[in-house]
């Protein structure tokens, strides 16, 4: 939930407000936030979009970008924040001792501006063809393989190794992300 469902726009610059995180139960984020949303307090779960793979069938599903995790605005000169750990799906607000820890400025914010309006995330590096990438959807989700060309409509070709051989598969550039050294290079 990105917190614009209830009226409030997460991307707001507030007097006094700051961000802060919030560590929700075991897969409950989204509930987590929408609790916190009726309660009046703005929320950002920053989400990712994959496939899965289960009973031979793929599915596209956002996750959690920090499982576990979401963040919050809040004033801790006026918020009742305490109130948040009693919240259905919030496992506890992350304090520094006694008192919410607030999140570096500009963090939250830049992952809101980089999300749609669902709150999900494109991580878009520039592709170079040659180098190693990974398909993140698809069929062919979590294979690495070599860039061989991109377009100007945003497809690219990209070589894999199936079934023992090399083979040629043409994918939106989206769904491709770059890697270097067993990593992904954001």
């Amino acid at each position: 939930m990105t917190g614009e469902a209830n009226g409030h726009d997460p991307s707001a610059v507030v007097p006094g407000r700051r961000w802060f995180v919030v560590q929700s139960q075991p897969r409950k984020e989204l509930y987590a936030s929408a609790n916190l949303e009726n309660q009046g307090f703005p929320t950002f779960t920053p989400r990712l979009r994959r496939t899965v793979r289960h009973a031979r069938r793929l599915k596209a599903v956002q996750v959690a970008l920090f499982p576990r995790y979401l963040f919050i605005s809040l004033d801790l000169s006026r918020d009742r924040w305490r109130s948040v750990n009693g919240t259905f799906g919030v496992s506890r607000v992350v304090t520094d001792g006694s008192m919410p820890a607030p999140v570096p400025s500009g963090l939250v914010e830049g992952l809101i501006a980089a999300a749609n309006g669902d709150g999900v995330i494109a991580f878009s590096a520039p592709l170079v063809p040659g180098e190693q990438v990974r398909l993140l959807e698809g069929p062919f989700a979590d294979q690495i393989g070599h860039l061989v060309a991109l377009d100007d409509a945003g497809r690219a070709r990209v070589l894999l190794e199936i079934l023992g051989a090399e083979r040629e598969v043409r994918v939106s550039s989206s769904v491709l992300a770059p890697v270097t050294d067993g990593g992904l290079r954001r």
